[in-house]
This record gives C-alpha cells, structure tokens and sequence, in this order.
C-alpha cells in the first residue's frame, strides 16, 4: 500500500503537525507500507528518511511564523500524478483542500485531518469590536461542509475539534485521538539539578512548552505569574519555545520571574524539564489537541488548561485543572494545585492518564480509516463531553482503537 501525506504548517524543527507525521509514518512502514510525504520546503528536494521519501516543494515563509505554506497546490497535485498513491491523507483543510477533489476523480481513498477549528479561529481573528456580528459560525459551516464532501472521511482528535463538524451532521467525521512519547516522556526524567538552574527549592516551578505566536495567548501565563508575585506566592516561569510574538512577551515578562529559553532542540532536555515542573500551563484557546499539555501529563506534571480549548478534555480529575481565560484564574487554578496535598498522587495520575493515548492506537486507527473499516465516529453525545470538560468535567478515557486490518500491499 503507497501512503501519501500530504500537509503544510509543519515547522522546521517540532511541533505538534511534525510530530504527528512523523509518528504516523513509522506506524505505517512498521506495517508493511510505502509512505511518500509532500511537504513544503525552502527548495525542491527529495529525502529518503527511515520512515518515509519526504518531497519537499519549494514554498515561500508565511509571515515571521517560520512555517512555509505550499501556495501552488497544483504542484502538489502533479506529484500525485506521479506518485499514483493508494491512499491520500491530508494535514491541511486550507490551501490543499482541493486535492480531496483530485483524490476522487482518481479513485483514491482519502481523508483530511482537522488540526484546527475554524469556527474558534474565525471568532478569534474577528476584531473585538465586531464580534457577535459577522456570521463566523455560518461561515465556518459552509466550509466544513465542503471539506467534508470533498474526502472520504474528515478525522478530528479530540470531541472539542469534531463539534463543528457534528454540528453539520457530517456523515463521514472519524474520531481518532493522538498519542504521546510515554518512554520520551515519563516522571523519572525528573532532574533536580536542571531544576534548581531554574528555581529555588522554596520556589515554584511553571513551565509553558509552546509556539510563541498571538493565538498561543502565553500572555495569559505571564499574568498569572503577575497575579502570583502580588499574592507573594514564590514562583518561576520557564517559557520553551520560540516564534513571532517574542519580542512582545519579553517586553509584557519584564520585571517577572520568566526565562525564556527558546526553541529546545533537545528533546531529552524538554522532557526533563517537563518532569522537573511543579506546574504546566497550556493557556491557547484554540488548542485542537494539546500534545505539549500530553507531554506535561507523561513527565507527571499536572497542567492547568484553558477551559475554551479541547486541552481540558485531558484534564481528568487529580491531573489538574481548567481555569477561564485570565491571568488571574489562571493564577488561582496554580495555588490550588500547588496548596493540594499528595504530590505524588497527583503526578502518578497525571501519568496514569496520559497512559491512555498511545501512538499504537492512533496508528490503528488511521490505518483503519485508510482500509475503509468502522472506527469510533464523533458523535453529538462526544462534543456535549467536550463542552461538559471545558467547564471543568473530565470526560471519559478515549477508545481504544481496535488492531488495524491488513491492507492489500
């Protein structure tokens, strides 16, 4: 079987869309299968990884993001001509949209994955002063049903993601969610010494593991850490990451308690200080999935999620809490986490929940969706467990995915 992915927005070094790829292709040529990714590059260039032939297309930046986006998806479709794939999969409901379209007037089985709820980003990039009156959910619900028409079947990861195509009665939504690097990520990377270049043993440790980009909203983590210092609750922020709104967040952390390291390279050096945190803070409101919060979990770190993102559908009671969009109940959700008793109980659950989403079965599933089999579907009774998490409930553990079919060489 020739798999081919196809996806933009995968930044050069990791995030959650690379992680994804990468994860899914190994999956795939431990399976038996040919995997061919087109992906978007500083120039044309062909790769042969372990995993997979990586076609890179020359595409421009987008932006000071650092992604690069395919602005000619027809080149895209003309190495599907050429590839003769069995299966499309697409990591892009935008500019490649269209290849849906190729795939069926090619009799190729396809599907596009959701990395972003449009309905949220819309009402996010709405200026404030027009909100409630442009008609984003319409807008968004015209788009979602083309996309859905176009592919064989729309795969979302978390109910929070799969609720506006829900909402359209989308009769091909599959529901599959990611996994997590359990053995990348576990508590006995916790590093004392890594921990005291950072905070004081009377200090709490916060850390936020994220692109630095405006719909992050890291912001709202600097001002817990302000409404944390005038409560005179000893803290330190450690911020990994890198991206377009640094510059700002540095000048709205001075005076704090923050260090920001950057983009960390080393995964074992983020893994260890993940481990190493007393808190994890994943403040976007628009997060789709929320691998980094995963992450935070599998180190046996408890987070304290947005309640408008589906990162609250990881919080499972005893593994942290949810809290509105404020620096000031982001602030009140860290002291209640930190006041609680039994730290080790609180981070055995951590990690016990984040045992729960493994690649294994996030593979199954996709290979799964490829074969055309049935796979647990998003239903409406899944995105009211996404609206019940975001208001603090915790919804129940994911699915396991049943073992994937063989699928014809």
């Amino acid at each position: 079987m020739r798999i081919v992915q196809a996806a933009n927005f995968v930044a050069p070094a990791s995030g959650g869309i690379r992680t994804t790829l990468r994860q899914l292709a190994a999956g795939y040529t431990a399976a038996g299968h040919e995997v061919i990714q087109i992906l978007p590059g500083e120039r044309d260039s062909v790769e042969e990884l372990a995993h997979a032939r990586v076609v890179r297309v020359r595409a421009p930046r987008l932006g000071s993001t650092g992604y690069r986006v395919i602005s000619q998806p027809w080149r895209v479709a003309a190495l599907l001509e050429a590839e003769a794939p069995d299966r499309l999969e697409v990591h892009d409901r935008a500019t490649l949209a269209g290849l849906g379209r190729w795939a069926r007037r090619n009799g190729v089985r396809s599907l596009v994955v959701s990395h972003e709820r449009l309905d949220r980003l819309l009402g996010a990039w709405t200026p404030r002063s027009l909100r409630g009156m442009l008609p984003t959910t319409a807008t968004a619900d015209r788009a979602n049903t083309a996309l859905a028409a176009h592919f064989d079947a729309v795969v979302t990861t978390t109910a929070w993601a799969a609720a506006e195509f829900v909402r359209i009665h989308a009769p091909n939504l599959r529901h599959i969610p990611l996994g997590v690097e359990l053995d990348a990520f576990h508590p006995d990377r916790c590093d004392r010494t890594l921990r005291r270049a950072f905070a004081r043993d009377q200090e709490a440790l916060l850390v936020v593991a994220s692109r630095l980009s405006p719909e992050k909203r890291v912001d709202l983590a600097l001002d817990a850490v302000a409404e944390l210092v005038r409560r005179r609750v000893p803290v330190r922020l450690v911020i990994a990451g890198d991206g377009s709104a640094r510059a700002r967040l540095e000048r709205h952390a001075a005076g704090l308690p923050v260090t920001f390291l950057g983009f960390v390279a080393d995964r074992s050096r983020l893994a260890g200080l993940l481990a190493s945190a007393d808190v994890a803070l994943a403040p976007g409101p628009v997060e789709t999935f929320g691998l980094a919060a995963l992450e935070a979990l599998a180190s046996g770190t408890p987070i304290v999620a947005h309640h408008a993102s589906a990162v609250a559908e990881l919080v499972a009671p005893g593994v942290g809490l949810v809290a509105a969009g404020s620096g000031f109940t982001f602030a009140d959700a860290v002291r209640d986490l930190l006041a609680a008793p039994a730290p080790p109980a609180r981070r055995n659950a951590a990690r016990a929940r984040a045992e729960q989403f493994t690649w294994a079965a996030t593979i199954a599933g996709f290979l799964a969706c490829h074969a055309g089999t049935p796979h647990a579907t998003a239903t409406a009774a899944g995105a009211a467990a996404a609206a019940g998490a975001g208001a603090g409930a915790a919804p129940p553990p994911p699915t396991p995915a049943p073992p994937a079919p063989p699928l014809a060489a």
